[in-house]
């Protein structure tokens, strides 16, 4: 296939908007009526999803037979919309017909032939994964809610018990459909390490427009019993019994997945003494958003191995650290430290450019994205772990490229930190004392 063909033909019809989802989906439901039931009844949200892993895909074609992971987990994940083989015609069907009608003359034989090749990769990869999956795991699990805490304004903590055995590793995302909002799928990640009575818990916070998470911080209630898709995601996952230390970098509840992690290395220090050194930074806008803060101040207090810094951005009366988060994380001790990073798009980018401004190298820092950056850019997740995508009837955040550095004024910014400490005691930095 012609990778340089597919990725300028998609450059052009993309010119089109939000023209080319809403051509591709009234083709697909007048031509295949049977499949319009798998879809939510506002497509606002999915016409997003569409636009973007098409762009991934394309953007990548040459690279199809090379990277399947993520055509993997997207077959995998498909089957949760009770999605068969016989589907994927239809959509290969209605994408063909959209790109002809957009792109009118320039849709020859040739391009033509290239997507189908295309396409035709694509769909066997997903179909093969949701195939091998389906002998071994069901097409998603039952949950009882069995807490929904309102720990903030607009943030609950919810714990869930799937109803079967779910395995998950810690740094990884899943997506949870709730009752009051049916087929509307949303993914967040587990902020614990798997545990022997299979609970979970799951920080959701409410986006104003958001179609899901309103719901789910207001309404979800104990008894209530939600649906999980298999876990996706490995870039924030670490191997057991792994020595490496570790900085990590948090936005918002972007924590979540990195509590899973921390949680991981303390059971194992608590079973073998041993385990690596561990700097938490969580950033957050106001004071009030550190919401899980006197237990992360407890273990800081605890664990010889741990450290944890607050670390607020938008209240200039806050007495501790003040500033962006990534800024905060650059001037830390980063020699022989691997990071992780999570939360949005802009607070991800920023720190990434910081990290490697400091002499960090990419392969030293872990973030998690299902959708390819665009070349240049930093913009890795479609949603902050816990959120959601807005609506369209809402403005997207403006993208934050490596080349903007602007930051908040920064008020007690720590210096490089003391590096490993083990059997000298814990430092508990003033923002966190």
């Amino acid at each position: 296939m012609d990778a340089y063909a597919l990725q300028r033909s998609w450059d052009q019809v993309t010119k089109h908007g939000d023209q080319v989802p809403l051509y591709f989906y009234s083709h697909i439901f007048v031509s295949h009526p049977e499949v319009r039931s798998m879809f939510p009844l506002s497509m606002a949200n999915q016409r997003d999803k569409f636009v973007s892993a098409l762009g991934r895909i394309v953007s990548h074609a040459d690279q199809l037979e090379n990277d399947m992971s993520f055509l993997q987990h997207l077959g995998r994940d498909h089957r949760k919309y009770a999605v068969v083989a016989e589907h994927y015609n239809a959509v290969g069907a209605s994408l063909c017909a959209t790109l002809m009608h957009f792109l009118g003359p320039e849709w020859d034989e040739e391009l033509a032939a290239n997507w189908t090749a295309a396409y035709q990769v694509v769909a066997r990869v997903m179909v093969e994964a949701a195939e091998m999956s389906s002998e071994t795991s069901p097409d998603w699990w039952d949950a009882e809610v069995i807490s929904a805490e309102r720990r903030t304004m607009d943030l609950t903590l919810l714990r869930v018990r799937p109803s079967r055995a779910f395995m998950f590793r810690p740094g990884q995302s899943v997506s949870m459909e709730v009752p009051q909002r049916p087929r509307q799928w949303r993914y967040f990640s587990p902020a614990n390490a798997p545990r022997q009575d299979g609970s979970i818990d799951l920080h959701v916070q409410q986006i104003d427009g958001g179609q899901v998470s309103p719901t789910v911080v207001r309404t979800l209630k104990t008894g209530d019993t939600v649906k999980l898709g298999a876990p996706i995601g490995e870039r924030l996952t670490r191997r057991e019994g792994d020595t490496k230390d570790l900085l990590m970098v948090a936005g918002g509840t972007g924590l979540a997945p990195l509590l899973a992690v921390l949680e991981q290395i303390d059971n194992e220090w608590q079973r073998s003494g041993t385990g690596p050194m561990v700097h938490l930074l969580h950033g957050v806008r106001m004071p009030w958003h550190l919401y899980d803060r006197p237990r992360l101040r407890e273990l800081a207090g605890k664990r010889p191995w741990f450290d944890y810094t607050e670390v607020v951005s938008d209240d200039p009366s806050y007495p501790g650290t003040r500033g962006k988060v990534g800024t905060v994380a650059a001037r830390q001790l980063l020699y022989g430290r691997t990071a992780m990073v999570c939360g949005g798009p802009q607070m991800v980018a920023h720190t990434l450019e910081r990290l490697g401004s400091a002499g960090m190298q990419p392969e030293q820092i872990k973030y998690e994205h299902f959708y390819y950056a665009a070349a240049g850019e930093h913009t890795v997740v479609p949603a902050l772990p816990g959120q959601e995508t807005i609506s369209d009837a809402q403005q997207s955040p403006q993208r934050l490229s490596p080349s903007d550095t602007r930051v908040d004024p920064v008020r007690d910014v720590p210096t490089a930190d003391a590096g490993p400490r083990r059997g000298q005691g814990v430092r508990v930095p003033r923002s966190a004392g």
